[in-house]
């Protein structure tokens, strides 16, 4: 198995692509999201839509969905290639569809046509779970924001790695909530941690200095991706650096594969 970020940025990156990772195993490929810039950031790879396999969904901001209407298209009208799998909680995906899909993928020239017409949907419901290519994959629910009162939840994924007892957490988008996801982090082997950088705090994502806090031994196996382009400026060394002195394993570095 093979964990490659074909993005490590946040949502309004200028010098990266957003955070999207790929997985590949025996030949095929998962995206865990598609942004809005995922065509970009698979050519850069020297890849395309035919090489995607299968897609995850962790929630519904557009640096995480707004390329799904590329691979809807593009695959749906190449008779060459087959309907990509699309997993996701079942509520991300229905709400994928009715506030943010339909007004695109729904013009299709004599015909009325829903989310399944152009991927094999694949819902998930609370506690769920998948396989893909001898992979299992856990969503583990996070808060990304509170709506009002309510809710509004980021899906990521505790990773089983084939043939072994390892397993890698990506948390996905969330709010700092360590005595939320405190239990996951010691389940993991290595965590994908999703981390701002810049020289506020949104509130929306755990920021750098609110990660510093955290315990050693969940720092020393943490990688920290979604970040601003400010980690960029000095070049990504001087930040891994940075990051080393800090007690974290590093900064996910844009087209590098994520070993544990």
């Amino acid at each position: 198995m093979k964990i490659i970020p074909i993005g490590t940025g946040s949502a309004f990156t200028m010098e990266n692509y957003q955070t999207n990772l790929l997985v590949e195993q025996n030949g095929k490929r998962l995206l865990i999201d598609a942004g809005g810039d995922v065509r970009f950031a698979l050519r850069a790879q020297g890849l395309s839509y035919k090489d995607i396999d299968a897609v995850y969904l962790t929630h519904l901001h557009a640096d995480h969905l707004g390329g799904i209407e590329y691979l809807a298209f593009t695959s749906y009208f190449d008779p060459t290639v087959s309907p990509m799998a699309l997993f996701g909680h079942q509520r991300i995906l229905e709400d994928a569809w009715n506030s943010s899909l339909r007004g695109g993928l729904r013009s299709i020239q004599g015909k009325v046509v829903g989310l399944s017409d152009y991927f094999n949907v694949l819902p998930l419901s609370d506690n769920g779970a998948f396989d893909w290519q001898g992979i299992r994959f856990d969503i583990v629910q996070s808060v990304h924001i509170m709506d009002g009162y309510s809710i509004v939840p980021s899906y990521g994924l505790m990773i089983h790695v084939p043939g072994t007892d390892k397993k890698l957490y990506y948390t996905a988008d969330g709010q700092f909530a360590p005595a939320q996801i405190q239990d996951f982090y010691n389940q993991a082997d290595l965590i994908i941690q999703d981390c701002e950088t810049a020289p506020f705090k949104s509130g929306v994502h755990a920021h750098y200095d609110e990660l510093k806090m955290l315990s050693p031994d969940t720092k020393k196996k943490m990688i920290l991706i979604h970040y601003q382009d400010n980690i960029l400026l000095d070049g990504i060394a001087k930040s891994q650096e940075r990051a080393a002195k800090d007690g974290f394993k590093g900064f996910a570095d844009r087209f590098k594969e994520i070993k544990l």
